[in-house]
């Protein structure tokens, strides 16, 4: 399973899905332990890149800065499973809406 983590100031490499034998936080180890949740944060860290990928710099700090007060509200879910379901739903909607906002603007 794969797993991210925030720790001082945010880079991008921390957003991408990590070795769980590295999980520290209950939240991470819970994630680690759930196929669907595994899957939910490949879903999200894919839906991330591509989005800081498309954008200029600006925004792409605004995203970067959504990203890092949302990992802080997915490890205040701990080992609850429901909530961190929750929380990567809402998440990968926002990170959908962003990217469909985007190819709105086509052609290219």
């Amino acid at each position: 399973m794969i797993f991210a983590s925030i720790s001082g100031i945010a880079t991008a490499g921390e957003y991408a899905p990590l070795d769980c034998n590295k999980a520290r936080s209950p939240a991470e180890q819970t994630i680690c332990d759930s196929y669907a949740l595994g899957q939910s944060e490949a879903r999200m860290a894919t839906l991330f890149a591509v989005a800081t990928s498309l954008v200029a710099m600006g925004q792409r700090g605004d995203i970067q800065d959504a990203q890092r007060e949302w990992l802080a509200a997915r490890d205040a879910c701990g080992k609850n499973t429901a909530c961190l379901a929750v929380a990567y739903g809402r998440r990968i909607g926002a990170l959908e809406k962003v990217i469909a906002t985007i190819a709105s603007r086509g052609p290219y």
